[in-house]
């Protein structure tokens, strides 16, 4: 092990399925796949496709990702890797969500900034990097999800599992693995693994009778391993089950009268119980389901029947797990840190498609109603949120219209307000408006939940700089909660403040101002002068005034805030330290510099006690004050500021970061006005370096730095 850029080597990024019992390391079917897998290649493993086998049928589950599992155990035990990664592909933002995970685990590139500009580092860094990599991509199936981020580099090797090998057909060379029935000798031996062998009297038959299907051979080795039975008495019970189903539907496939007997042998563990749980684990993402999901109190009334306040309910539901996976319907997976059951997805379809009359609708709700209970109210840690967000999509897919009974479930809406925490900006906005677009033809669009996917959906476009399509949300979710809600409504008053944040963002500074105006009057009218929504409008108001020239207003306004927050949370409080901060701003921007001086200088001097000089609050009010001391003239305190707020910046962000590279055209800028011009085209021509090589290309940024630059060397 070894120590670089503050991480330990080497690094394990992703959550990567344990081996199951008795995992079969098919030495037939993937012979060389460990040997096909060198530095630069891209190999794919799918399901081989049977005559007459439909898309997602019983030979689906046919092992890809636990081989996927072996070989990258493999790569890593032998030491061949120095990070290996893995990342589920289900999503455009579980893809975001991996790479985030893994550039925080390696920690050689810059974290800030949305999900998608630290993706795309992460990828250049990949491209670049010495160090060998493995990257698993599973369940690949839209190859949009990888939109400039596919991981290649001189190092790199890339597994991906998929359902569907076309799209490595073209222009994306691949190696193509096709992964479908044991051969004879991979079935023996696996249920020699996962029997022993004093249990295999009849092992080659059994497999042979179940058409040597993984599946079928795994539920099969469960119900023998849990139970007195041999191979020859589950080939008994198999041939009787099997003749029963012909005689009703015809010819079914293996896994279809496995799953048949593995759920009766689930039941005889866990009556009732047991059917209960599944139908639950059905609607949700087989790849990973939190185990803490199954101890919810909605989960355990719905298992075992009962209220969410019975004290025995979680001691069942766990026996109603422990019988599920006995009999080989679901597999729970305990690796370091992380605990999540796994399902197939065709035996979830199967369990779904036994569901009649209002049992759909009661277990998807139940699923819904436990997955929010399970839910880091933190998002932390960030495996967690991944995968119940991850389980909400499946949710969506599953349960459809059954969660918008009465409205929409509030997990719908924890899945968007999870998608704007963790900074995946660009699927938050794709969540929002598919989320609202539902509520729209469900629920109508006056409906309070239509009027909240709206609003989140503006939120959301704010956020990502799409201040136009904000703009004419904000307008519409006014209109809507005016009209339905009334003027005096606080989400009617709040909806006026955002229009007024996102007309402020678009740069129609009167129009904010004036829609400011009217917030800060409603809520000092109907919530009063000295509530924190009101002083937060009138900051907002004092910002759009200061925007539009109006300094003296802003100044007064910033004033009175102020002085109420000083009285109500305290000179030191965040929120006074930041609005005597916005008020030094107002008063130089009024031309008041010792005014604006002395604020900047107490909230300097606050926010480095209470916060400490490294904070990054602190740090941007030493630049603010170098400003300000150029503003007033006071030249020698301004190189002094700028110089300290660099080395901070550099300290605590890194040289290359954006901050860090803004800090250095504010010192040039100094330098230049006391005729340091070689330092100042020296530290431009530096800084210009660090944004080629780290920023993307037309960074704001970086033309910031070359502007600098011209103008400096052209003096």
């Amino acid at each position: 092990m070894k120590t670089q850029g503050g991480a330990v080597w080497p690094v394990r990024a992703g959550v990567m399925p344990s081996l199951a019992d008795g995992f079969c390391a098919r030495a037939e079917t993937a012979a060389d796949l460990g040997a096909a897998l060198v530095t630069g290649t891209v190999v794919v493993l799918a399901p081989a496709r049977v005559a007459g086998e439909r898309p997602g049928g019983w030979l689906e589950s046919c092992g890809k990702t636990q081989l996927a599992v072996c070989v990258a155990e493999s790569l890593w035990q032998a030491r061949r890797l120095e990070l290996l990664i893995w990342v589920t592909c289900a999503k455009r933002a579980s893809v975001l969500s991996g790479y985030m995970e893994a550039a925080a685990a390696v920690r050689e590139t810059d974290l800030s900034g949305d999900g998608e500009s630290v993706a795309r580092r992460f990828a250049r860094w990949l491209g670049q990097t010495r160090l060998p990599w493995l990257m698993v991509l599973e369940d690949l199936w839209d190859m949009t999800a990888l939109d400039q981020l596919w991981p290649s580099g001189p190092a790199g090797r890339v597994l991906v599992t998929t359902a569907d090998p076309a799209a490595f057909s073209g222009e994306l060379k691949a190696l193509v693995y096709p992964v479908g029935l044991y051969r004879p000798a991979e079935a023996q031996g696996y249920l020699a693994a996962r029997l022993g062998r004093g249990r295999c009297q009849g092992a080659p038959e059994l497999a042979a009778d179940l058409g040597y299907e993984p599946l079928a051979l795994a539920q099969a080795s469960a119900v023998i391993a849990s139970s007195g039975m041999s191979c020859r008495d589950y080939r008994d019970l198999f041939a009787a089950k099997r003749e029963s189903a012909e005689a009703a539907s015809g010819s079914p496939a293996a896994g279809a009268v496995t799953w048949a007997i593995s759920a009766e042998r689930a039941d005889g563990l866990a009556p009732g119980t047991a059917r209960a749980l599944l139908s639950l684990a059905a609607f949700l993402d087989g790849r990973g389901i939190p185990l803490a999901v199954f101890g919810t109190p909605a989960a355990c009334a719905h298992i075992t029947g009962g209220t969410e306040s019975d004290p025995a309910g979680a001691d069942r539901a766990r026996a109603a797990l422990h019988a599920a996976e006995q009999a080989g319907l679901l597999g729970v997976d305990t690796a370091p840190a992380v605990a999540l059951v796994r399902m197939s997805q065709v035996v979830q379809a199967a369990v779904r498609a036994e569901l009649t009359g209002e049992m759909p609708g009661r277990a998807a709700m139940a699923a819904a109603d436990a997955l929010l209970q399970a839910w880091p109210e933190d998002e932390q840690p960030a495996w967690l949120a991944r995968t119940c967000r991850l389980c909400t999509y499946r949710l969506q897919r599953t349960a459809a219209d059954l969660l918008w009974a009465g409205g929409c479930h509030p997990v719908l809406l924890r899945a968007g307000q999870s998608l704007d925490r963790t900074r995946l900006v660009g699927p938050a906005v794709t969540y929002w408006r598919e989320l609202a677009e539902v509520s729209d033809r469900i629920l109508g669009r006056g409906h309070p939940d239509t009027l909240t996917a709206r609003a989140r959906l503006a939120e959301a476009y704010l956020v990502a700089g799409q201040v136009a399509e904000a703009v004419s949300w904000f307008r519409w979710v006014l209109t809507e909660r005016v009209r339905v809600l009334g003027p005096d409504h606080p989400s009617a008053i709040t909806a006026r403040r955002d229009l007024g944040r996102a007309l402020m963002a678009a740069a129609e500074f009167g129009e904010a101002a004036t829609a400011l105006e009217r917030a800060v009057a409603d809520y000092e009218r109907v919530r009063g002068p000295d509530r924190p929504e009101t002083l937060a409008a009138q900051e907002e108001l004092a910002a759009a005034y200061r925007a539009t020239g109006r300094s003296a207003d802003a100044v007064r306004l910033y004033q009175r805030a102020l002085e109420v927050r000083e009285r109500a949370q305290g000179p030191e409080h965040p929120d006074t330290m930041t609005t005597r901060y916005e008020l030094a701003g107002a008063y130089l921007a009024d031309g008041r510099y010792k005014k604006a001086l002395s604020c900047y200088k107490r909230t300097l001097a606050d926010r480095e006690r209470v916060l400490g000089p490294d904070d990054l609050g602190t740090i941007a009010t030493r630049a603010a004050l170098g400003s300000a001391c150029h503003s007033a003239g006071r030249m020698a305190s301004a190189v002094q500021f700028h110089e300290e707020a660099r080395a901070a910046y550099e300290r605590v962000l890194g040289a290359d970061h954006p901050d860090t590279l803004t800090s250095c055209v504010n010192l040039a800028y100094a330098y230049h006005a006391v005729g340091r011009v070689t330092d100042a085209v020296a530290l431009l021509k530096d800084a210009l370096a660090r944004c080629e090589k780290a920023l993307p290309p037309g960074d704001p940024v970086t033309r910031t730095v070359q502007k600098a630059l011209a103008a400096a060397a052209g003096s």
